[in-house]
């Protein structure tokens, strides 16, 4: 495994699952469902056609065989307003192919940062991970998932709490990755 996947997996199971940000996580991460993808990319051109190609890998497969897709982004897209004009792109591209509806794309940066908050707002730290990432996923599992989770929309509402909990320390351990 390249350090950047090993990266990105200890960030999955000490914040994502560790934390239960997402609580339908764990259950593709310990089957082995979820591929994860570094991406060599260095332009835009390049990227939409690994995300092409990695979206054509998931429709080839059953959820059973491949869940869901991470890219890592550690060659572009470093800073977030440029990530974030990106996913126009990405929505293009979806919709191109006539894969909205089917899947969609959840996005992590290290600089991450909602509309309407300060940079060091502890609701940010939810989709802070330690490089750009594109993660995607199947419309039907994340249908399903909610479908069986009770509360499913108090799941943000508790993740801005958990990270308001968090102190100092702990945020140090878990997003030392963030300058």
């Amino acid at each position: 495994m390249n350090p950047i996947e090993a990266e990105i997996r200890q960030w999955l199971d000490a914040v994502v699952i560790g934390l239960n940000l997402c609580p339908f996580a764990a259950r593709p991460v310990r089957a082995g469902r979820l591929r994860i993808h570094v991406s060599a990319a260095r332009t835009e051109l390049e990227l939409l056609t690994e995300l092409q190609f990695e979206l054509q890998r998931l429709e080839d497969s059953t959820a059973d065989e491949l869940e869901t897709t991470i890219i890592a982004l550690p060659q572009m897209l470093a800073e977030f307003a440029d990530y974030n004009d990106f996913l126009g792109q990405v929505d293009e591209l979806l919709e191109q192919f006539e894969w909205a509806g089917d899947y969609q794309v959840a996005s992590f940066h290290p600089q991450y940062q909602f509309a309407g908050t300060a940079p060091d707002d502890a609701e940010n730290l939810t989709n802070r991970a330690p490089y750009p990432l594109l993660h995607l996923l199947r419309e039907d599992s994340v249908e399903a998932a909610l479908d069986s989770y009770p509360d499913a929309d108090r799941i943000g509402e508790d993740n801005i709490r958990k990270m308001r909990e968090l102190n100092p320390l702990q945020r140090r351990q878990l997003f030392g990755y963030l300058k």
